[in-house]
């Protein structure tokens, strides 16, 4: 598969992490259309490469998203508007698969959040797994003030966070709220002063781990969060037999009794 490198979205692997990067940072990354489209086609990229570990969303300069520059997007409403219908296959329409495709990519996705965290922006954090943010970050679902919903799959990256009290409040009023009242809402996973040093430090963590049990346990919970025993059990016997039937099961069971440490193959799952 052939892949395009833009400038206002940027992909680099370094070792086995893939490094996403908005790069607007004149504009404190505010989204295009482009950016959008970039944004989705990323997230296929890295759930396309088996030799990844993890993938990490920031933003060059001093903000991580300031959400939809609507200068731009409003220059071509015909396009906005096409990009509003969904697709058949995930019911994503594009705007909403720029932030939930990484929920499919198997391996785990870390936001590393700095300055401002606004309207796209945020949903795009809130679609990764994990969000680490410096302490003087801000925050806002600023679609309240246009007079909007938030619309790039919020409204299910939210439920799994905070209570519905929250997530009515802020979206009404688009207050804009610091780091420490985003962690205690549950919104972000880990307040840093180096957030970059507390992804790469989880990262280490995980990859100490099988690929295979990291991107089944992604599925696992990304197939039965909302479901109760019935729908959830089947889910988790199927992910375990592939486990068990897998070469990375095999290594890390040869390891843990040999109390050496794994080598592992590339993610099969």
């Amino acid at each position: 598969m052939k892949h395009e490198d833009h400038d206002d979205v940027t992909y680099e692997v370094i070792d086995d992490v893939a490094h996403v990067r908005l790069n607007r940072p004149d504009k404190h990354n505010a989204l295009t259309m482009d950016m959008i489209d970039h944004l989705a086609e990323a997230a296929g990229r890295a759930a396309a490469d088996r030799s990844l570990r993890a993938v990490v969303l920031s933003g060059t300069g001093e903000s991580f998203c300031s959400g939809l520059d609507f200068a731009s997007a409003g220059s071509d409403r015909g396009r906005v508007m096409r990009a509003l219908i969904p697709r058949r296959r995930t019911a994503a329409n594009v705007f909403q698969a720029s932030a939930w495709a990484w929920r499919s990519v198997p391996v785990p996705v870390i936001a590393v959040i700095t300055g401002h965290c606004y309207g796209g922006g945020l949903q795009i954090a809130l679609g990764a797994d994990f969000r680490f943010t410096a302490p003087d970050a801000d925050f806002s679902i600023m679609e309240a003030r246009w007079g909007l919903i938030p619309d790039m799959s919020l409204s299910a990256s939210i439920a799994q966070l905070t209570g519905i009290d929250v997530a009515k409040r802020l979206t009404m009023t688009g207050e804009v709220f610091d780091a420490e009242r985003a962690a205690g809402w549950g919104l972000v996973s880990e307040v840093s002063d180096d957030p970059h040093a507390a992804a790469t430090a989880l990262i280490d963590a995980i990859r100490q781990r099988s690929p295979d049990s990291v991107a089944a346990t992604k599925a696992l919970f990304e197939q039965t969060w909302y479901n109760g025993s019935r729908l959830s059990f089947p889910v988790e016997q199927a992910l375990q037999v592939r486990l068990l039937t897998g070469r990375n099961h095999a290594a890390a069971r040869k390891a843990g009794l040999a109390r050496e440490t794994p080598r592992f193959t590339d993610r099969q799952f």
